[in-house]
């Protein structure tokens, strides 16, 4: 099982649209992408620490969930059509859910999840580092690798269950 790189914190928080955040909160579904389409990845090329440093091909061979540690209204303008907010009160359960719904679609994956590092590069590698424009994100990042190079890393869908007893949505007017 994948643990935490630090402690959790005991909030995180899914700025996005209204359904999506409803499918979220009655199902567990959430996508797991290539970071690569993250378009606020700090530049590669610093000394990084393995699993999720400079490797070939590094921005493209991991798939990455991510969060916020924060409640910022302005966060609603960050992201692309965002209406609601999901708050999760059980980040632990919510952790250990999301790593073993990871583990089951992606059994040759690693996983782990900490803090993303702005303005500086994070030991735990590209994925981990941000811009520093970026920092009132407060991000928490779930990322995946795969264990053998042969494997690529496609968008997956993944459920957890229904996440109706350890969080809730509240919209962007409340």
């Amino acid at each position: 099982m994948s643990t935490p790189a630090a402690p959790r914190p005991t909030k995180l928080y899914r700025y996005a649209q209204s359904a999506q955040l409803e499918r979220a909160l009655a199902k567990g579904e959430f996508r797991l992408h290539p970071a690569a389409e993250d378009f606020r990845l700090s530049q590669p090329g610093s000394p990084q620490i393995l699993p999720f440093g400079e490797r070939n091909n590094a921005l493209t061979n991991y798939l990455v969930l991510s969060l916020s540690a924060a409640w910022d209204e302005r966060l609603f303008d960050d992201f692309p059509d965002a209406e609601s907010c999901l708050i999760i009160h059980d980040t632990e359960n919510f952790g250990e859910r999301i790593h073993r719904a990871a583990q089951r679609a992606l059994p040759a994956w690693t996983g782990i999840d900490a803090s993303i590092a702005y303005g500086v590069p994070s030991p735990l590698g590209t994925a981990f580092s941000r811009d520093k424009q970026f920092a009132r994100q407060k991000e928490w990042l779930f990322a995946w690798r795969p264990t053998q190079a042969r494997l690529s890393a496609k968008p997956i869908v993944i459920e957890i269950g229904s996440l109706e007893g350890i969080a809730e949505i509240r919209s962007r007017t409340e």
